[in-house]
This record gives C-alpha cells, structure tokens and sequence, in this order.
C-alpha cells in the first residue's frame, strides 16, 4: 500500500508542528528547502520526537564529497530517506548511496514536475522527444549507482514501474486532490492513479496545508489509499 507524505511546505516550524500535531495517526512529514533553511535541525529532531518519519527533500546536486557529507549528517540526524539530483552524476549518486548506509533512504529526483519538454531541452542543450524517456534514463543510472528508489512524476510513473521493477521505492510529488487545477506543477496526477500506477509514496502538501479544513482533507487522502 503506497504511503501518504504530508509536504510541510508553510512558513513556520511552529505552524508546522501545530498541522502536525491535528493530523491523526501522521506518519511521513516531508521538509524541504524553505522550511529547512528557516528552521534547520531542530524541526528534524522535533517531528522525529513525535514519531514521525522525515522526508528530507534538498535535492543536493554537488561535488561527490560535498553531497556524501551532507547524506551522512542527515542519517545520522535521524532522517528516513533524502533527495539528491541525478544530474549530479553517477560518482556523486554513488557517494551518497555510500553515505545513507542502511538507514536512510537516498532517492534521485529525475525531471522535476514544473519541466515540461521544452524547458528540459534548454536545460539540456539537446533535443528531447519524451519527458518519460529521460526520466527513466536518469533513474536507471540512479539505482545502478545504488540509490533505493527515484523520485518522479505522477505521469512517468508507469513507465518507471515496468522499467525498474517492483522493488524500487517511486516517489510522487504533485499528488493533487480530485478536481484540483494543477498550478504551476504541470506534469501533476490525482492519489487513485498514483496508486494504481505503482507509487510508493505520494506527497501532498497544499491539498492539505491550504485546505480550509486540513484534518478532514487529510483524512480523505488517507481513505483514498486504503
């Protein structure tokens, strides 16, 4: 059964604790960069201190070194699984994986949700006849690094299945609520289809944290995944 993340994207620790402390049996609270840099460490520590799993997504893209550093004082921060880019290159993929031990969880992030063809062809300097083709290139040279998984969107998420095979864990992000419009994320997919197309873990942030009432949108998501 895929498992619900709630991204804590707001503009305070202590606004994120509150959420957190309404949202019944959470388990998975994704930090990224905002949230981190204005709060650091101790909001780690703080949501680890109530039993909940961290989703550390920095999407460090580094020299090896650098990266295999901050993977290491992530692990031993007590973090369940973290980002790094795989355009950061296989020595640097395979430094982390080194790093994370057994631990944690090291995922690649493949083409980022707000990329549609176009905008990755400028990044790239070269043609590219398919977002999924890329997505799925990026994450074999990711697991073959030995990282535990990838993180993609809901729309090359079946195509990453059949090719890397039940074993991998595939992160979602952009899971939006039905009928929701789809923002400045344009590559977005809705939790049913994210299940149904192999989705380890789905992350959802403004469905919730915006919703006027977050616990019962909350709650629905987590109905949705049963």
């Amino acid at each position: 059964m895929a498992e619900l993340i709630v991204a804590f994207d707001l503009p305070s620790g202590r606004e994120a604790l509150a959420l957190a402390d309404r949202l019944p049996a959470l388990r998975w609270a994704k930090l990224g960069s905002a949230l981190f840099v204005r709060e650091g460490p101790g909001l780690v520590r703080e949501f680890t201190a109530r039993n909940v799993r961290v989703f550390l997504d920095l999407k460090w893209h580094d020299i090896p070194s650098t990266v295999a550093r901050a993977v290491a004082a992530a692990r031993e921060l007590g973090v369940s699984m973290t980002t790094v880019h795989c355009l950061g290159g296989r020595a640097m993929l395979r430094a982390a994986a080194t790093a994370a031990g057994q631990e944690l969880a090291v995922l690649g992030v493949t083409v980022l949700t707000s990329h549609d063809a176009a905008e990755l062809e400028s990044i790239l300097g070269r043609g590219v006849p398919d977002v999924g083709f890329e997505a799925e290139r990026l994450a074999r040279g990711a697991l073959q690094a030995g990282l535990r998984g990838v993180v993609a969107s809901g729309q090359e998420l079946g195509l990453l299945r059949e090719a890397l095979g039940p074993e991998p864990l595939i992160v979602v992000p952009g899971v939006r609520a039905p009928g929701e419009a789809a923002g400045d994320q344009v590559r977005t997919i809705e939790p049913a289809e994210a299940v149904r197309r192999g989705a380890t873990h789905l992350v959802v942030g403004r469905p919730i944290t915006a919703a006027r009432d977050p616990v019962a949108a909350y709650r629905r998501l987590v109905e949705a995944l049963d």
